[in-house]
């Protein structure tokens, strides 16, 4: 209730009136489609700076931004501690912290990627194929720069770098949004790669964020047709569904990493143990870490007790079914697993495992769940790796070896702006070949299409 003033015997001849002050100056609301457009427009200037720059050029100014980027890393670092503190406070999950996290080490091999992109071949000027024609045409396919590459992530500051080095390289101009999570990280980041180019006497915008446009610049730039050459979304099925459905400009599908490994009737325990161990617990976080574990029933007994004791003693969390359940050794625990585990990406300490009664029944679950991203067999058969390579359909197939491996450092190409798992012109880690297109080029003497 509020109490009301009786102004009958008021006296308002002797108070003085008052005054009105001036009026509040109202900022006009910001445009922020007008906003990014200006900024994509911007990239797109700078990205003709590229067109002529000599290898020598560019890769003297990643060497430059390396060296950048280790000098400023306590200032780096103190903006990803205060990142890290917000997302603690807001329930982030362990996988994603791990994914934020910038330690002096973590800025140092980000450095050092950008030394070891330095080292690479330049994909522009390489011709992919090229003939003469009766009629005397010499004719050239060569790659050239998309021009400007656009960049929606979360949660992962290193990808900051990343696409700006593999966009310097490739010739590309490159405009990042982030997201929130990352926000004083990316900020510090973008900052410090601004200034060593503009030091350097490149454009600063070859490198910009519209982290400050929120959600809203998100759309503009996923609506910014004409300006926008290519739009890479990496972070979690939500985003990349999201980026593929609202976009208009072309978009290179990134997807999740529910990764398989599995374990064949063939396979030797001493080598597939450090393998599952490997591709599950050394970075849970990431899209190339294995979700599900498949195992033939001819192996299972041999092998999941051991595997299962040592997932426990690594603090990983078992999802199965009941045939593994039934060999866990007593005192550890198996989660009942449903189809939502086979479905999962987890990013975490857990992992799905059934036990399959043939080859061909881990090939339908794969194909069954899988996210088109990276699988692993175990196995001494040549038949049965040849039949598992050749019947999925997956980005990458690992024979042998870690699903860890799928990534573009480890492949040789240098950083990586994600891990495609479409089928158009890039698939698998995205290197520097993947952010080029080409054209066509025709010299002659005269020539006329009769």
């Amino acid at each position: 209730m509020t109490a009301s003033v009786d102004t009958s015997t008021a006296d308002t001849t002797s108070a003085p009136l008052p005054t009105a002050g001036p009026a509040p100056v109202q900022e006009p609301p910001v445009d922020v489609t007008a906003q990014v457009l200006d900024i994509a427009r911007r990239s797109k200037v700078a990205a003709r700076t590229l067109a002529t720059a000599t290898r020598a050029m560019k890769d003297a100014a990643l060497h430059g931004l390396a060296d950048a980027l280790v000098r400023a890393s306590a200032q780096i670092g103190a903006a990803n501690a205060e990142d890290l503190a917000r997302g603690r406070t807001n329930g982030t999950s362990p996988g994603l912290l791990d994914r934020l996290a910038l330690t002096h080490e973590r800025i140092v091999a980000i450095a050092d990627a950008l030394r070891e992109l330095a080292a690479l071949p330049d994909p522009v000027g390489e011709v992919v194929r090229g003939s003469t024609l009766p009629n005397g045409l010499r004719l050239r396919q060569v790659r050239v720069p998309m021009g400007v590459v656009g960049m929606i992530y979360e949660a992962r500051p290193n990808v900051t770098v990343d696409a700006a080095g593999l966009a310097l390289k490739s010739g590309n101009a490159v405009i990042l949004r982030g997201g929130s999570a990352a926000a004083r990280s990316n900020e510090v980041v973008v900052e410090v790669l601004r200034a060593e180019l503009a030091a350097r006497g490149l454009p600063a915008d070859l490198v910009q964020s519209i982290d400050a446009y929120g959600r809203e610049g998100a759309v503009a730039l996923m609506h910014a047709r004409g300006l926008v050459d290519l739009l890479v979304p990496r972070g979690g099925a939500d985003l990349i569904q999201t980026v593929v459905r609202e976009a208009t400009v072309p978009v290179v599908e990134t997807g999740v990493g529910n990764c398989h490994v599995y374990v064949d009737a063939s396979a030797d325990p001493a080598m597939a143990l450090p393998i599952l161990l490997n591709s599950k617990t050394q970075r849970v976080g990431v899209c190339n870490a294995a979700e599900t574990l498949l195992v033939h029933r001819d192996a299972a007994e041999g092998f999941l007790p051991a595997a299962l004791t040592a997932l426990a003693a690594a603090g990983v969390t078992v999802h199965g079914d009941d045939r593994t359940a039934a060999l866990a050794p007593a005192g550890i625990d198996v989660v009942p697993a449903t189809d939502v585990d086979w479905a999962t990406e987890y990013l975490s300490l857990d992992l799905a495992v059934r036990v399959v009664d043939t080859l061909d029944d881990a090939l339908g679950h794969i194909r069954t769940w899988t996210s088109g991203h990276t699988e692993a067999i175990v196995t001494q058969d040549l038949a049965a790796s040849e039949r598992f390579v050749a019947e999925l359909d997956s980005a990458a197939v690992m024979v042998n070896a870690s699903t860890r491996f799928t990534d573009g450092g480890q492949f040789g190409l240098g950083a990586e702006i994600g891990i495609s798992t479409q089928k158009l012109h890039a698939r698998g880690p995205m290197g520097l070949a993947e952010l080029t297109t080409t054209k066509w080029i025709v010299h002659g003497e005269g020539q006329i299409r009769a």
